[in-house]
C-alpha cells in the first residue's frame, strides 16, 4: 500500500499534461493535486462498473458548467463569458454526434469513461481548455468556409416557413368565413299574415251539418 501511494505521489510531481491540469484545477479550488486524483480515480471506476453512468455524465456536463455561466453572466468581465459561449457551441456540437452515435458506442465498456474525460477535457482552465481548442482548431475554421451558404438556407427556410404559416392562416380564415356565412337563422315567430288578421271568427267557415 506504501508502495502504491508512494508512486503515485511520484508520478504527481512530474510534469506531464496530467499533472499540469490537476496543478490548474489545484490552485483554482485550492484542494490539493492528490485528492483531486483519487477523486477522479474513483470516479473512473463507477462509471465502469456503477449504475447511472449515463446520468451521471450529463450531469457532469450540464450542472457544473449552467452555473459557471450563470456566474459569467453576471461578472463584468467578458472574458468568462467567451470561455462558457465556446463550452456551450462545442457541447451542443457534441451532442449532435453523440445522437447518431449513442446507440453504437455505449456498448463500448470505456465509453463513459472517455465521455466523462472529454468533457472535463473542455471545461478545463485555460490553458488545458479543450472547448476553445476545438473552437479554435475545428469549428472557428468550418464556420468561417460555409456560414455564408448556411445564412443562405436559413433565410430561404424561414422565409418559405412564413409563406407556409401566412397560406394556413388565410384558408383557416376563409374556411371559417365560409362556415359562418352558411349558418342560416332561426325562423322567428311574428305577426300573422294580413289575410289571418283580417279574418274574423265569425267570418269562418263552419262545417255543414249533414
Amino acid at each position: 500500500m506504501d508502495g502504491l501511494r508512494q508512486r503515485v505521489e511520484h508520478f504527481l510531481e512530474q510534469r506531464n499534461l496530467v499533472t499540469e491540469v490537476l496543478g490548474a484545477l489545484e490552485a483554482k479550488t485550492g484542494v490539493e493535486k492528490r485528492y483531486l486524483a483519487a477523486a477522479v480515480t474513483l470516479l473512473s471506476l463507477y462509471l465502469l462498473f456503477g449504475y447511472g453512468a449515463s446520468l451521471l455524465c450529463n450531469l457532469i456536463g450540464f450542472v457544473y458548467p449552467a452555473y459557471a455561466s450563470i456566474k459569467a453572466i453576471e461578472s463584468p468581465s467578458k472574458d468568462d463569458d467567451t470561455v462558457w459561449l465556446t463550452y456551450w457551441v462545442v457541447y451542443a456540437l457534441f451532442g449532435l454526434a453523440e445522437f447518431f452515435s449513442d446507440l453504437l458506442l455505449s456498448w463500448f465498456p470505456f465509453y463513459y469513461v472517455g465521455k466523462c474525460a472529454f468533457l472535463l477535457f473542455c471545461m478545463a482552465p485555460r490553458p488545458w481548455n479543450g472547448a476553445l481548442m476545438l473552437y479554435q482548431r475545428v469549428v472557428r475554421p468550418l464556420f468561417l468556409r460555409h456560414h455564408g451558404a448556411v445564412d443562405r438556407i436559413m433565410n430561404d427556410l424561414s422565409g418559405r416557413a412564413l409563406d407556409a404559416a401566412a397560406g394556413i392562416t388565410r384558408n383557416v380564415l376563409q374556411v371559417l368565413a365560409r362556415s359562418r356565412a352558411g349558418i342560416t337563422p332561426v325562423a322567428v315567430a311574428g305577426p300573422s299574415t294580413p289575410l289571418e288578421a283580417d279574418l274574423k271568427p265569425s267570418q269562418t267557415p263552419q262545417p255543414k251539418d249533414k
